[in-house]
């Protein structure tokens, strides 16, 4: 007798935990996917900089005097590099600067030998990324890369 009364009286106890645990899990599964998504956009991000500092680096002054074709401009490295691989990207969030740290060439010592070190060039891509779930305001994902001029 002592049994069926305990076991009636506890009936709905799962349904109030329930109430309680189901919504702080959802929140967490949630808020985990969207931070995903965060670390893959700001990966994005980072792969766009390091391409287009890559593409840059190439298609220097260097590469303008050996091939004849034109050396690489800020504009070249956005249409070539960064508007291409920006899949899935708000395009009109995104921002990019390329800069020389003193031209677009390589230093070079004599006809054998290139100094170690010279130019280099940087590249710095900035997006504002709302998350998918409007969790938080816009976040501004930034990512630079400098490379040494190598061609």
């Amino acid at each position: 007798m002592i049994r069926r009364s305990l076991v009636r009286r506890r009936t709905g106890l799962a349904a109030t935990e329930s109430v309680v645990v189901l919504p702080i899990l959802m929140f967490l599964i949630i808020g985990t996917t969207v931070g995903g998504y965060g670390v893959f956009r700001y990966q994005q991000i980072a792969t766009l900089a390091r391409e287009g500092a890559r593409y840059a680096s190439v298609h220097g002054g260097q590469y303008q005097q050996d091939t004849g074709n034109t050396a690489a401009t800020p504009q070249d490295v956005y249409n070539n590099v960064i508007a291409p691989f920006a899949t899935n990207l708000d395009l009109s969030q995104l921002t990019y600067s390329v800069s020389w740290n003193t031209s677009n060439m390589r230093y070079r010592m004599g006809s054998n030998y290139e100094k170690p070190t010279g130019n280099t060039v940087t590249v710095t891509v900035n997006y504002n990324w709302v998350p998918e779930l409007y969790l938080v305001g816009p976040i501004t994902l930034t990512s630079t890369s400098t490379v040494p001029m190598s061609y």
